[in-house]
């Protein structure tokens, strides 16, 4: 029986703009065929190839509703005679839309698809979609998790504590995430990984500018400036008192793609192979602390795949909130060296459904500019999930 391996041939991302900053006046489905008309050209691969599109989005409302993968897709001027779908879970969304993709390959469904996903927080909100009715959470949901529905702020803090994170520990690794993105864009490494967006105005016009880095770099931070920040859970300072807007994750708008092939198909086509996908996971754990589930999905992956954390060049966990290092137990066992080297999300921000593929796009690139062969990625999902995925690059 054929083995089929599930390879990377290209990948792009924009550079992320803050939220109501550089992008918003970009229509999320527009931003997203901005990028998948980028990584066409680049990739030189006839668009009629493609089997399936698959687009990770969060919020699926308003201009993010009605399967905005497809409407990107046909946006973009690409055939129509090729399908799209949009996934959502949660912060995930677009690493689940990679996973989809390369199972799809390896299974024999698909020869070549591409994994993609976009993000409007300025347009579309977070928390958008959770109204109507009753909510999201129904009453049976409530009673499943005891009555208990907490913030990600609220959860960041009870992690903190239950880990022994202090504030100093979070605003120090908030001021190294931020050193590190800046000195990814300054040494031009950046390049490698994103296009530039002409930036538009509030009536959809390009202004002849274009956002060419990520947005929400902040250079010459110090510990007394992020120390004077107060609680992000303005409402009420009490329930995350070391959590602020410094050492969490910037709401932010962006969009990545990505082509996933069949290796003999991909050489055949003389289309570039830049990384195997080597081991996919997903796991879930308590869905009242949403953001401990990298540890379990961590764990399973590595159970199942006989590697160890010493295995990976690089390893990037989406920074949600500085206490992911105890999730995945990289930054500890692996050193700080190897953990998200280009900065993270506290830094470059997160827009919810395109981050997954942004962290794959870092990761290669790191893997490449170092001669590193293999790369990890998880991250915490709304729910309580997280994937984790594993792979090996191509010399």
């Amino acid at each position: 029986m054929e083995i089929r391996e599930a390879v990377i041939v290209n990948t792009v991302r924009t550079p992320i703009g803050k939220r109501k900053g550089a992008l918003a006046g970009w229509h999320p489905s527009d931003l997203l065929a901005f990028t998948l008309e980028r990584l066409i050209e680049r990739s030189g691969l006839d668009p009629e190839r493609v089997d399936d599109v698959i687009g990770g989005c969060v919020t699926q409302v308003g201009e993010q509703g009605c399967n905005v993968t497809r409407n990107a897709w046909v946006a973009a001027g690409l055939p129509q005679s090729v399908p799209c779908t949009s996934v959502d879970r949660q912060c995930g969304s677009s690493q689940q839309a990679m996973h989809f993709a390369a199972q799809g390959v390896m299974s024999g469904c698909y020869d070549i698809a591409i994994a993609c996903g976009t993000e409007s927080m300025t347009r579309a909100p977070m928390g958008s979609n959770a109204a109507g009715g009753l909510g999201p959470f129904s009453p049976d949901f409530m009673a499943a998790c005891d009555g208990q529905l907490k913030t990600q702020f609220e959860v960041a803090q009870i992690l903190a504590e239950r880990f022994k994170i202090s504030r100093e520990d979070m605003d120090e690794f908030a001021l190294e995430s931020h050193r590190r993105a800046a000195a990814n864009v300054d040494s031009g490494a950046v390049q490698t990984e994103l296009v530039p967006v002409p930036i538009k105005d509030e009536e959809g016009r390009e202004t002849g500018q274009l956002l060419e880095a990520d947005e929400g770099i902040r250079r010459g931070g110090t510990m007394e400036s992020l120390g004077a920040l107060g609680s992000a859970a303005s409402w009420d300072p009490t329930l995350a008192p070391d959590i602020t807007a410094g050492n969490a994750s910037q709401m932010s708008d962006g969009s990545a793609a990505m082509i996933i092939a069949d290796r003999a198909t991909a050489e055949k086509l003389g289309l570039p192979v830049r990384a195997v996908f080597r081991h996919m996971v997903v796991a879930g754990d308590d869905a009242v602390l949403v953001l401990s589930a990298p540890n379990p999905a961590t764990r399973k992956l590595l159970a199942r795949s006989g590697m160890t954390i010493e295995d990976f060049a690089a390893i990037e966990c989406n920074e949600a909130f500085r206490r992911h290092r105890v999730d995945v137990g990289a930054r500890v066992r692996a050193g700080p060296v190897r953990y998200n080297p280009r900065g993270g999300a506290i830094a470059i921000g997160h827009p919810l459904g395109a981050s997954g593929v942004r962290l794959m796009t870092t990761l290669l690139n790191q893997l490449e500019a170092t001669g590193g062969r293999y790369g990890f990625q998880t991250m915490c999902e709304g729910g309580g999930m997280a994937n984790a995925t594993v792979i090996e690059r191509v010399s």
